[in-house]
This record gives structure tokens, sequence and C-alpha cells, in this order.
């Protein structure tokens, strides 16, 4: 009987791989990895998996490795997380480069968000790495720029892998099963009038003019209501003029615009119907992180359901965005600890997160 179906009798080997994890995860976090400078962080990681004599590919700051016994005629699965932090922010009253651990929680930045999930997916990988005559098989991604969604993180990763089936995206899930994601698209919207003196009601104001899409953005409603995400919701988070004098007419008013689409609407068809109902010119500045959903009958969430896990659409936006296949976001750790001062994870929680995904997959390469 393969390792795959016989996860019980592997319980010592889950151990050392789940002691590993905590302690690489001590080691990212004593090394600053902020987005565009997690150089440091790849070093340590393809360093680690060289020890385990795994030959690791690399472009950047991004690190990606295959199953030993990888086979080109087989779907492939992509277990994929991120090694890069966002900056401390002015709260924090212990190093955020420590690694303290206190009462069952490991602290420091990038803890939770999100090291916990990329040390169990790594150990998750090396658990399944030299078996034979997987049904799938795996590769591992550990990707750089996501807290900024950056073009050199997974995003220039994909090209250069084979064509992906279907993911796992390590995002602090408290282990739930995260299977739609809102998608970000922010809207410069410009109107254009004509400057004139104010005090002899010259010209033609663009702020004005502007005035009834403000309003059509702030009452107008979608129709598809996803039960996952709810409402494509649209925010006028700025607006501004072409002139800061008091006595000038403006000849130009800008908003910027924050929409969050669920999965029921690609960005295309938000686009039409904000162009069919304003009178200004409406350009988004990127198309790139859409809105996501995997489908209940999918072979990862039929085997989350049977682990008893279970399913809920997020409101965060990750590297799920940027990818054209089915992928399902769940990891260990909390999303509300993420970016938080003094940020943490429970020790059992990466026990637990090693653990679940490797079986997750033995109940996907058994189903």
């Amino acid at each position: 009987m393969s390792q795959t179906n016989n996860i019980q009798d592997n319980s010592a080997k889950i151990s050392i791989l789940q002691q590993e994890a905590k302690q690489l995860l001590a080691q990212l976090i004593a090394t600053p990895s902020f987005s565009k400078e997690e150089d440091k962080t790849a070093d340590l990681i393809q360093d680690y998996l060289h020890q385990k004599k795994i030959k690791t590919e690399r472009v950047k700051n991004n690190i990606w490795v295959m199953n030993l016994h990888y086979d080109a005629t087989k779907p492939n699965l992509l277990l994929n997380s991120h090694h890069d932090t966002v900056k401390p922010n002015k709260g924090y009253t212990l190093d955020p480069f420590s690694s303290i651990e206190n009462e069952g929680k490991l602290f420091g930045l990038g803890s939770n968000d999100a090291g916990g999930c990329l040390v169990s997916l790594i150990a998750c990988f090396l658990f399944y790495y030299d078996q034979q005559n997987l049904p799938y098989n795996i590769i591992l991604v550990a990707s750089a720029e996501e807290e900024i969604s950056g073009v050199d993180g997974i995003e220039l990763v994909l090209p250069l892998l084979p064509k992906i089936d279907f993911g796992i995206v390590g995002e602090p899930t408290l282990l739930e099963m995260a299977i739609a994601e809102r998608g970000l698209m922010v809207l410069d919207v410009v109107a254009t009038g004509k400057a004139g003196h104010a005090a002899r009601e010259e010209g033609e104001s663009a702020l004005y003019k502007i005035l009834p899409d403000l309003n059509w953005f702030r009452t107008f409603q979608f129709d598809k209501v996803s039960d996952l995400l709810g409402a494509v919701k649209m925010s006028v988070t700025v607006i501004e003029t072409d002139n800061k004098q008091h006595n000038v007419v403006p000849s130009n008013c800008k908003m910027v615009v924050d929409v969050r689409v669920n999965e029921l609407y690609k960005f295309e068809e938000v686009l039409a119907i904000i162009a069919n109902n304003v009178t200004a010119t409406v350009t988004p500045r990127s198309l790139r992180m859409r809105s996501t959903g995997i489908a209940l009958d999918h072979v990862l969430i039929k085997s989350g359901l049977q682990l008893g896990k279970g399913y809920y659409g997020s409101v965060t936006t990750s590297d799920k965005a940027l990818m054209p296949f089915p992928t399902l976001k769940m990891g260990p750790g909390d999303s509300a600890r993420s970016h938080t001062a003094d940020e943490f994870i429970y020790l059992n929680e990466i026990e637990e997160g090693v653990s679940t995904y490797i079986q997750l997959l033995s109940t996907i390469f058994t189903s």
C-alpha cells in the first residue's frame, strides 16, 4: 500500500515535517522580506530544498520545484503561497523579526500571512515528493510580490510552468475553504468642462457635470448578488479638480472609484454597465485582479468536504486572482491577524496545516 493510502503509518514522517515547518518559519520571520526585497528568503527556501536533494528553479525571487517522478502525461496540481511581507506597522511592541515563541504562539512579521501556509505547503510537497505512481504531478511555487500584486510574482512564474489543471493557494483561512474571491478594479472617472471666472458665471464646471455620475455610483445596485460574496460594491474614494483657485470654474474633475466584483460578473460586463450609465470618461487602471470561483463539484472542494471543511466567499484578494485555472484558497492562520501589530500564528495551527494539506491531497489522489 502506498504512502498516499496509508497516512496513518507515516505519522513519524509527518511529525518530523511539522517540526521542520515550524523551524523554517522561524528562520523566514528572522529574514526581512518586504515585497520586491525577498531575495534573502528566496535563498533560504532554495537552500532548504537543496538540503533535501531537490532541484529548484528560480526566476527573480520566485522558487519552484516538481515532484521527483514528474510525468508529462499526467495533470498538474499547483501548491502556492508567498514569502513576501508588508512592512511592520507602528503598533508593534515586539521585534517583528525575532520569531518569539510564547504560550503556544509564534510571533513575527509574516508568521500568519502567509508564512504558516507556505511552510505547511512545503511540508506537504515533501511528503509526496518521491512517491511513485501519483495520479497527479505536484508543482510547488514559493512566490514573491503577493502583497503588492506585483508583476514579478506568481504572474511571472506561471508562463514558465507546465499547464496547471488546478491549484491550492495558501492564505490564512482557519483551514476553511475560500471557494470564491472578490475581484478588485480601480477606475479613473473624468468629466471635462470649460474653465472660466466664477464671478462672471463663465465656463462649464466639470465638478457639476460629474455630480450625477457620483450619485449614480452611490446608488446603483447590480442585479446579480452572490450567495458567497454578496453584491458588487462600488465606492467613490477620491474626487479632485484640476485647479485650486477659489475663483476659477474647474475644467476637469476626476473621481477614483473602488469596485469590488463578485464571481458572477466579468470585469468587462461591469465596465459595460458603468459606461451605459455615466457621461464621464471611465478608464480602468488594471483588469488583472479578477474575481474567481471554483465549483462545488470540483475534486478539490469535494475532497475538502469529505474532511469536514466548510466553505465561504473571501472578501480579500490574493494571487488566486491571477490564476486562469480553478483554485482553492485555504491555509492555517486567521485572516483577521494579517497586517496587525505583533502578528502571530499558533504553533498547533502549523501542525494542523501540514496534516490537513496532506490529507486533502490523499483524498484527491484516491477519489
